[in-house]
């Protein structure tokens, strides 16, 4: 049951904020994603950014459909992929607090005859650290896949293997994990997977478009792929009974802002299982994983991270709370074979948590540009830098530098990913995009602006 919930009529385009404050917003957010929508050459994205707790942008950009030509808009539904995880994460720890199962039940408790089910429990199952092998472990769309089964065939066809290591010393990502803890939470609960999920979930919190993606829209995003540089192509889509509680879930942007308010607020489950959900899981000899149940755990900037990502044949999609700052940015796309959704991402956290001075950063970024231009033509301007910088720059330095950035080609982009404060001074980190190659700039810079270090790095 979800706990205290008032469901608001958020829109689906900025919020009030200060009126500025939200064009501004607006404006450099869509800046940043029109331009790397561009360079990507996927046919389109959407976007949600939650600050302060509530949903504050929410928008389209570039077409939803090529043939027939269709520009998305807030309401096209993208397939999410594996952030539908959480969702069968969050129903099993619901169905736990009913008494119905626990995390530490073991496999064999539900289906007696899977590879070594006595010594794996759910948890594992939701952990990825159980060692039942991956079946979706491509990253196109394979001919058995456009061919319809069940979730029982999938759980069936690898779950009775020879497992990959032994439960709880490994992590390793798994699909048949999840289906299998799909098919475990509807014999525990005696209730299908996604109508419960519309009923505990979706409905209480009004995500109108959220649903099973075999149930179409004429409003979808459809989907498409790409081989190496060449164009958006149309592709398949996985058939029915692939994907179930591991990625069957399609939804805008908008919807699953919803969820991550909700989930911010904590109003999803109770503080015990909250506390299970954002867990993370650790290998039986202590070793980190990363990851919690149906979540990826990690950072920006320092700043602690909730994540998931997704990929179905056609779409990617990338989902990333910020609970420290209240916040989320979730970034759907209609291509797959194609990084857009982590630069989006970054691109809009960096404008939320370090906007205060977006004019010196503009400034120092296209000087980083300029320094750039030089070092490919084998020059550098000495007065930007310090007198220990300057004898950084040897003439064999400056040689190889010239070489290997020339290797990459045009410079794209210049995006700043990193500051923080060390040694007196300011370090910087850049992810530097150009034709043929992305590299990392690690920089120092002095309280007198000057540059103390300078490295390109691979």
């Amino acid at each position: 049951m979800i706990r205290h919930l008032t469901i608001l009529a958020f829109s689906l385009a900025v919020l009030p904020m200060a009126a500025q404050e939200s064009a501004d917003l607006d404006r450099q957010i869509s800046d940043k994603v029109t331009a790397t929508l561009k360079r990507s050459g996927a046919p389109g994205v959407s976007i949600a950014v939650v600050k302060d707790g509530k949903l504050v942008l929410a928008k389209a950009f570039g077409k939803a459909s090529i043939d027939p030509d269709r520009a998305p808009n807030t309401d096209t539904r993208y397939a999410v992929g594996s952030i539908s995880k959480q969702f069968t994460a969050a129903a099993i720890l619901l169905v736990e607090e009913q008494g119905k199962l626990s995390l530490d039940d073991p496999v064999s408790k539900y289906f007696p005859d899977l590879t070594r089910a006595g010594e794996i429990t759910v948890r594992e199952l939701l952990s990825h650290t159980s060692g039942y092998e991956d079946y979706a472990p491509q990253d196109y769309i394979i001919p058995d896949w456009t061919r319809p089964t069940t979730p029982k065939a999938v759980v069936d066809g690898w779950a009775k293997k020879p497992l990959n290591f032994d439960p709880g010393t490994k992590w390793q990502y798994s699909n048949t994990n999840f289906v299998l803890a799909g098919e475990i939470f509807e014999k525990a609960s005696g209730q299908p997977l996604l109508p419960f999920l519309k009923e505990k979930f979706f409905q209480p919190l009004g995500m109108q478009s959220a649903s099973d993606c075999s149930v179409a829209s004429p409003s979808d995003a459809t989907a498409y792929t790409r081989y190496a540089g060449g164009p958006p192509r149309p592709v398949k889509r996985e058939a029915e009974g692939w994907y179930f509680a591991a990625g069957e879930l399609c939804m805008t942007p908008s919807d699953l802002a919803r969820w991550d308010m909700a989930f911010l607020r904590h109003e999803i489950l109770s503080s015990r299982s909250y506390a299970e959900f954002t867990r993370e899981v650790r290998l039986k000899n202590g070793d980190a994983t990363h990851y919690a149940l149906g979540l990826t755990l990690g950072e920006f900037n320092r700043i602690p991270t909730i994540s998931h990502g997704g990929e179905v044949s056609g779409f990617l999609s990338s989902n990333t709370v910020y609970p420290t700052r209240n916040a989320a940015v979730i970034v759907l796309t209609n291509q797959d074979g194609n990084d857009i959704n982590g630069p989006i991402t970054s691109q809009i956290a960096t404008l939320l948590f370090m906007p205060e001075q977006p004019a010196v950063v503009e400034k120092d970024t296209q000087t980083v540009r300029t320094i750039l231009a030089g070092l490919q033509k084998g020059k550098v301007d000495r007065s930007l830098f310090t007198q220990n910088a300057t004898t950084y720059f040897t003439d064999l330095a400056l040689k190889d530098l010239q070489k290997s950035l020339t290797a990459c080609g045009k410079l794209q982009s210049v995006t700043r990913t990193s500051d923080t404060l060390r040694g007196g001074m300011t370090h910087r980190n850049y992810r530097a995009v150009f034709q043929k190659k992305t590299v990392t700039l690690n920089i120092y810079v002095m309280p007198d602006g000057k540059y103390e270090q300078f490295m390109v790095e691979e």
